[in-house]
């Protein structure tokens, strides 16, 4: 927020909690997102690399297998070395077995034999083009697991070539042996399967959790299920361990940003230089013809962001940093900028009140500022009210001086907000004023039966012994106006008879005139 500066520490601290939450759960929300992805991607590789695997296995098994099916029609004695060596270069595969209605009768292990396949294997069935079992073992390696790949002869019947192959998941297994959250994997054929977690088939439906990928061998029964490891600890103690991490920096940021880089000194000089400042023009009327006399001059601030700032924020935050001065110097500039706007509107002679800070009175410069100030004005046309609050009288020695500089000067001096302070009685006997502005709070117990009500008629008669011209602030209603003027009060200045206006709202007054404006 612009006005950070005015929020209290806790707001900032607030602030950068509620950032660094944030930033906490959505950069551990983002990591968890990203864990997951990878993790999927890992899955997704393994299961296509396996598939790819197996695939291109089967496909050169299968090309070796056409190429030996007219050896069926021959006798074992003519192809048995022949079959032997298919065998022994054909990877992982066991034995090869030639079957002729339904008999083997030839084996690449033992040589020529006559028994039925059927009885040897009894899952596979004979009619099919292609059939796979999952044997718990063969006669030549009983405790070894195997696959039983049946392939029928092309000219039908129950002729064709029977291969025992190793089913050996090593090569699986150190392929996914990197995986941290790999668990395992199982071919499968129908209800049967092989897997990394038991050396025993099993009923792929019997373990505890569902595959979390799985692919079929084109043109095979063979299934293979990928397993993985519940989501890990330790991922989430990493997404969590960033999000921490993530959220302390955007925490610690924030604050910096919201402290540092958010100086109210910075921005206040940077609202003058990049000219969000602007003045209102309040007009004070005479109390016997309400025509208008002057105008106090009020300054305003529209910050881009935030909007309009309260004028007592701002000025009390610009005595606060030391920053009173240049603003008032940038008032006065803007003033002499509408100046000869004014001279248009307003009669010669016409006072103009302009609101001056203790801490700029008191200052070695500001005789200097003023001087710079008259110079800029049209000569002779506006005579000049510097309105000072009773603060500005701390320093008696120095004050006096002042006054007196600017009495030779031609500016007149009015004393702002009377009664508000602790000594005012005592500053009215002590300086040399030419004008009293009774403050709104007196203005508005008119007509009450308040403490307040018998002060005002005290002022007033003060003010009338002391010779004081007297201007009344704040008011609202007729009745004041009426009262105040019944009671010699000289000039007035409220929402009854204007709001602040900017200068074009006051050029629009003028040419269409308001009641404060004489007729022309």
């Amino acid at each position: 927020m612009p006005t950070r500066h005015l929020a209290p520490r806790r707001k900032i601290w607030l602030t950068s909690i509620c950032v660094g939450i944030a930033v906490a759960l959505l950069a551990g929300s983002i990591q968890f997102m990203v864990i997951y992805h990878n993790r999927a991607e890992r899955f997704d590789a393994i299961i296509h690399n396996v598939h790819t695997y197996l695939q291109d296995y089967f496909h050169d098994l299968n090309q070796t297998i056409q190429g030996m099916q007219p050896l069926v029609d021959q006798p074992c004695e003519n192809v048995a070395s022949g079959l032997t060596a298919h065998a022994a270069f054909s990877p992982n595969v066991r034995a090869i077995l030639l079957v002729k209605n339904g008999l083997a009768f030839c084996s690449s292990a033992t040589g020529a034999m006559n028994t039925p396949l059927i009885q040897l294997i009894p899952q596979l069935n004979l009619t099919q083009a292609v059939d796979m079992a999952i044997l718990p073992g063969t006669p030549m390696m009983p405790k070894s697991a195997a696959l039983a790949l049946w392939v029928r002869s092309p000219h039908g019947g129950k002729d064709g070539i029977f291969v025992s192959i190793n089913a050996n998941l090593t090569p699986y297994i150190l392929y996914s042996a990197r995986q941290n959250d790999f668990s395992g994997l199982a071919l499968a054929i129908n209800d049967t399967a092989i897997s990394t977690f038991s050396n025993q088939l099993i009923d792929p439906q019997t373990l505890l959790s569902p595959p979390i990928r799985q692919t079929q061998i084109d043109g095979l029964p063979l299934k293979v299920y990928l397993y993985a490891n519940s989501w890990l600890a330790e991922n989430t103690q990493f997404a969590l361990l960033l999000g921490v991490v993530c959220g302390l920096l955007a925490g610690l940021l924030s604050y910096y940003i919201l402290t540092i880089k958010s100086d109210p000194r910075k921005e206040l000089l940077l609202a003058i230089k990049n000219d969000q400042f602007y003045v209102v023009y309040q007009p004070v009327v005479r109390s016997e013809t309400l025509q208008i006399s002057g105008i106090e001059v009020l300054m305003r601030w529209r910050h881009p962001v935030a909007g309009e700032i309260p004028p007592d924020v701002f000025i009390n935050l610009a005595e606060t940093q030391q920053i009173i001065i240049p603003l008032t110097r940038h008032l006065l500039k803007l003033i002499a900028q509408d100046a000869p706007i004014l001279q248009t509107l307003l009669p010669a002679g016409s006072k103009l009140g302009i609101n001056i800070s203790p801490l700029h009175l008191h200052a070695g410069s500001f005789q200097q500022d003023l001087q710079h100030f008259a110079a800029a004005m049209p000569a002779g046309h506006f005579s000049v009210v510097l309105e000072i609050t009773e603060r500005a009288m701390i320093d008696k020695n120095r004050s006096l001086g002042n006054f007196d500089w600017l009495h030779e000067q031609g500016f007149e001096i009015a004393i702002d907000d009377f009664g508000t302070g602790h000594s005012a009685l005592i500053y009215l006997e002590r300086y040399n004023f030419d004008y009293l502005k009774i403050d709104r709070g007196f203005v508005q117990a008119i007509g009450t039966e308040t403490v307040t009500s018998p002060v005002l008629d005290a002022v007033i008669t003060l003010s009338r012994r002391l010779k004081l011209t007297k201007v009344a602030e704040g008011v609202e209603t007729q009745e004041q106006a009426e009262w105040l003027r019944d009671h010699g009060v000289n000039y007035l200045q409220g929402y009854w008879l204007s709001r602040p206006l900017t200068l074009e709202a006051l050029i629009a007054a003028h040419d269409e005139p308001a009641k404060y404006f004489t007729t022309r």
